[in-house]
């Protein structure tokens, strides 16, 4: 029996984890980040992985750094025939990259080499992208460059967002690694070179990128919504303070207000005009303090009496 270290830390990788043990691999060890705290009260808390791992005794490292010797020492010492990862976070030495029998593979949430990086699954739908994959790869000292394995294919619909498009991806990619690890170990795949000159990035997502700008095209600020979707969640300000869009529709619209404007309200949420004909309806949305509510609690209660022409983003 192949023994294998596991080597990821949030949601996406669970799936990985428990393919690899249904497949009756034996996981010697398991690899993941510190617990954080978390919330506003702070509570320390542990990755995803680390719960799944501890729910089959698995031992679990946490290292800060794993790049320093003492901490990948822990892992090489264990002799593993291979280890996997999975939105792990760090990226490896070159001795533990090279300490497997097998090497080191990723599973990748991207078409590699499009969308290496921390963020794939929110720029493929913020750059509107219609169709994404996973891809397995080698692993080497640069980011997600490394030779791949295998790809599958994902296709993204016009309702997807971030957190159906990441379930759509750790499932495929778990099926997709369950397929790959045999051929692996017979010796049946060729490792195919990325091409460095078609490679784009997809680095985490900053605060400032969260900030819709209205007078961008009614479909880019829908994608830029459902691309930060449930998390971290795109914001805009009215009358000055925050408001976080967690959800919105696109309507046609044949006004000529200056974008940012509200120029309607249905029963479910209100029109903001934006760079083009087609407007965006918030229909889901958070004050800044408040609980999170729908267009329609909002305009029933503090936004009774929203009016068109307040411009937001102000």
């Amino acid at each position: 029996m192949k023994r294998i270290v596991f080597m990821g830390t949030p949601d996406f990788a669970v799936p990985v984890l428990q393919q690899i043990l249904k497949d009756g691999y034996e996981v010697i060890a398991v690899v993941t980040q510190p617990d954080r705290p978390k919330g506003r009260k702070k509570i320390m808390t542990p990755p995803p992985v680390k719960v799944e791992a501890e729910k089959h005794a698995i031992p679990v490292f946490q290292p800060e750094k794993i790049r320093l010797a003492e901490e990948y020492e822990n892992i090489t010492s264990l002799e593993p025939d291979l280890i996997v990862t999975a939105a792990f976070g760090q990226i490896l030495p070159k001795a533990l990259l090279d300490s497997p029998k097998y090497g080191c593979i990723n599973v990748h949430a991207s078409l590699l080499p499009k969308l290496r990086g921390g963020a794939p699954i929110h720029y493929s739908i913020l750059l509107g992208e219609k169709k994404t994959g996973v891809t397995i790869m080698y692993m080497v000292e640069k980011l997600d460059a490394g030779d791949i394995l295998t790809q599958v294919e994902v296709s993204i619909t016009e309702k997807d967002h971030v957190g159906t498009l990441h379930n759509k991806l750790s499932e495929a990619g778990s099926l997709l690694l369950s397929q790959t690890m045999p051929l692996l170990f017979e010796g049946k795949l060729t490792p195919i070179k990325q091409n460095d000159e078609e490679a784009t990035f997809a680095s985490n997502i900053k605060r400032e990128q969260e900030k819709i700008e209205w007078s961008r095209s009614g479909e880019e600020i829908y994608n830029h919504i459902r691309g930060l979707h449930p998390w971290p969640v795109a914001y805009t300000t009215l009358e000055g303070q925050v408001m976080k869009v967690w959800w919105g529709e696109k309507v046609e619209t044949s006004s000529t207000e200056v974008p940012g404007t509200i120029i309607g309200k249905d029963e479910d949420g209100f029109i903001v005009k934006t760079g083009n004909t087609i407007g965006i309806k918030i229909t889901d949305l958070q004050l800044a303090g408040k609980k999170r509510m729908t267009g329609m609690q909002y305009l029933n209660g503090a936004g009774a009496s929203l009016s068109e022409g307040i411009k937001l983003g102000e």
